[in-house]
């Protein structure tokens, strides 16, 4: 079920929580929760649902306008603290990894051919970090629509086991979809992972486990934080690592009429 990643205790005061992306943050001691939902308010309450033009924007001890407002401010700022921050941790790696290819090659053009041999590995991980740089940089073109979760399963990880119901449909945009499975796929381990869907309330629950043992990513912030930031500010979802043995997305349901 849902439930919240807490990070240290909260103080006396009770916090209140806003809605980042598709998930909740507490405002001062930035416990996370999700998904951002009606039936799972966060926990510490009894709490007052924010709601902004019928959208859910956070909890507090009391309601009202004012409150639902500055809630939607508050978690607008701490997603794009967020998102800058991601993004320097990503551009600071491929400055590095740049700078480490341009001397790889100037090593080699002046007496050590013996070099040229990696140079085409690091040239490919310069382009791995510089597309990991621009999934989180660029919003996804395409508009939010319903997308069958078996077809977005078959482009980003066709070699996965799937317990996968035929009627397993998300709204979102299928572009961020795919890059979000694919980085998964990739963090969890590569082409041996598993792939599962359980509705939940208006949710589709995904579950994305590896079937052997994980190799460490070489730059950490192209894993969970990335993969969090596609799944929560692009896709409106929730990502939960809580469990050691899988990641967990939440993705909105698409209703039928």
């Amino acid at each position: 079920m849902p439930h919240s990643e807490t990070r240290r205790r909260r103080t006396s005061e009770e916090p209140s929580w806003v809605r980042v992306g598709g998930g909740l943050e507490s405002v001062h001691d930035h416990v996370r929760h999700g998904p951002a939902d009606l039936d799972f308010p966060p926990p510490g309450g009894p709490w007052t649902p924010l709601l902004l033009n019928n959208r859910l924007v956070g909890w507090g001890d009391k309601g009202g306008l004012a409150q639902a407002r500055r809630a939607a401010e508050i978690g607008v700022q701490l997603g794009e603290e967020r998102r800058i921050y991601l993004l320097s941790r990503l551009g600071h790696k491929l400055r590095s990894a740049v700078l480490a290819l341009q001397e790889s090659a100037r090593q080699a053009a002046f007496g050590r051919p013996e070099l040229m041999e990696g140079i085409f590995e690091q040239a490919q991980e310069v382009a791995r970090r510089a597309a990991a740089l621009e999934a989180a940089a660029i919003e996804p073109k395409d508009g939010a629509r319903g997308v069958v979760l078996g077809a977005a399963v078959n482009l980003a990880m066709p070699n996965a086991g799937r317990d996968l119901p035929g009627n397993a449909v998300v709204v979102g945009s299928e572009t961020a979809l795919v890059e979000a499975f694919t980085r998964a796929k990739e963090w969890m381990g590569g082409d041996g992972v598993t792939f599962a869907a359980e509705p939940i309330g208006s949710w589709w629950k995904i579950s994305i486990a590896p079937i052997g043992d994980r190799k460490p990513m070489p730059v950490p912030e192209m894993g969970e934080p990335l993969i969090r930031l596609i799944v929560d500010d692009h896709l409106h979802g929730w990502l939960d690592v809580a469990q050691p043995d899988r990641a967990d997305i939440y993705l909105p349901a698409h209703r039928t009429r």
